[in-house]
């Protein structure tokens, strides 16, 4: 998949361009469908399928205090649309002149004269321009100017309720890791540097590797049954999310502990994925007794694991 940072990059043209356009925040089960259904017309028509997105977040820069914690860093994103059989990502600089343009210059100067898009695919409530003036109809109205065809894909719904990225984003604060697998449709996963903590972990028999998550959605507070994934290998694991109150620390960190691990990693990108949440966070009245609990944590980690081998 080949992927284009900033529109003046754009170098066509293109074989029948099939665009799909959104932010795509965690690649869920819908933007997935998006990307399989510009995929599946491209193909048809020996054309190419372009996933056009973003960066950073457009609140980062329409309402900084708005934006949330990202589902996807932007490598991750690139990943997982490439998995959905996408054969190139155009990622506009999204900066207040970017923001600023008018959904007709938009389909003009993007859409039609750098791209060539023949059709676009996009999801029932997408809107594009300053302000989000543009609407659907609008975006079909710039259409039959511009000569491509707009396909909308309807709205998407699990257990009564709509597939978006805000809801996964809810799931996952809520540290309901099974309902969240489903919205994405895979586990939900962070990626980060290991860096150094507390070593409380160590000094009670237990090392943990400590994620940087300042970047990204961490699930809600709580242990773990998680994989870590490094260098293309999983490891079972489990994981803590929260501010050990029996040491009374005052900073949220994530700490994994990896079985049957003992690489130095320090430094290091890992990949953690959470496949289900064992017990809420707890203050222990001795060391003694949190060695007891994190001892049934892994055991109960360990079956969760094996079960959904």
């Amino acid at each position: 998949m080949k992927i284009v940072r900033g529109t003046k990059n754009i170098s066509g043209p293109f074989p029948y361009p099939v665009v799909t356009l959104g932010n795509f925040d965690g690649v869920h089960a819908g933007h997935q469908i998006l990307f399989r259904k510009a995929a599946e017309i491209a193909r048809e028509k020996e054309g190419t399928s372009i996933a056009f997105t973003f960066e950073p977040h457009p609140l980062k820069i329409i309402a900084p205090e708005k934006v949330p914690p990202l589902l996807t860093h932007f490598h991750k994103k690139m990943e997982l649309i490439e998995a959905c059989n996408i054969d190139s990502v155009i990622c506009a600089d999204f900066t207040r002149k970017f923001a600023d343009q008018r959904p007709r210059d938009f389909s003009k100067d993007i859409l039609k004269e750098k791209i060539g898009a023949r059709e676009i695919v996009v999801g029932f409530d997408y809107a594009f321009g300053r302000g989000r003036e543009g609407t659907i109809p609008y975006l079909k109205k710039m259409g039959e100017e511009f000569g491509f065809v707009v396909n909308v894909v309807d709205p998407i719904q699990l257990d009564g309720l709509t597939v978006s990225s805000s809801h996964v984003r809810e799931l996952i604060e809520a540290g309901n890791m099974e309902s969240a697998q489903k919205f994405l449709g895979r586990h939900y996963s962070i990626v980060g540097p290991v860096v150094s903590g507390y070593k409380t972990g160590q000094a009670i028999g237990f090392p943990t590797a400590n994620i940087d998550t300042s970047k990204v959605q961490i699930p809600g507070t709580g242990v773990y049954a998680v994989r870590m994934i490094y260098q293309k290998k999983s490891y079972d694991a489990v994981a803590n999310i929260g501010f050990n109150p029996t040491f009374q620390r005052d900073r949220l960190s994530v700490e994994v502990h990896i079985f049957d691990f003992n690489q130095a990693i320090y430094g290091k990108e890992i990949e953690v994925e959470f496949i289900s949440r064992i017990r809420s966070e707890i203050e222990f009245e001795s060391k003694d007794d949190l060695v007891v609990q994190i001892n049934k944590d892994i055991e109960q980690a360990k079956t969760i694991l094996g079960e959904l081998d």
